[in-house]
């Protein structure tokens, strides 16, 4: 059963691998966040493959949990400021 975390965990960081490129390398701000945000987004479910592999899942729901709060926090402040002062949007 370890193996199969193991290698689910190897490939979620190869997901993460992908989203970084697109962080990256994305042509505008809009791809960069998202890339951010899928980087962020896939480290929650490889905290909670890392908790199965150590046996101690308890502890790794609650780093996951804050960690998702935090990107969550960080992805809203950063729209908001390139919406802001880098003028991302055009408003009417």
């Amino acid at each position: 059963m370890n193996q199969i975390f193991l290698y689910a965990s190897i490939f979620i960081g190869f997901l993460m691998l992908l989203a970084m490129f697109r962080a990256i390398a994305g042509p505008s701000i809009l791809d960069r966040l998202v890339g951010a945000n899928a980087i962020g987004s896939l480290t929650i479910p490889l905290l909670l493959l890392i908790g199965l592999l150590f046996h101690n899942v308890e502890m790794f729901i609650d780093i996951a949990l804050a960690y998702a709060l935090l990107n969550f926090i960080a992805v809203i402040a950063s729209a908001k400021y390139f919406k802001k002062k880098k003028g991302l949007f055009d408003e009417p």
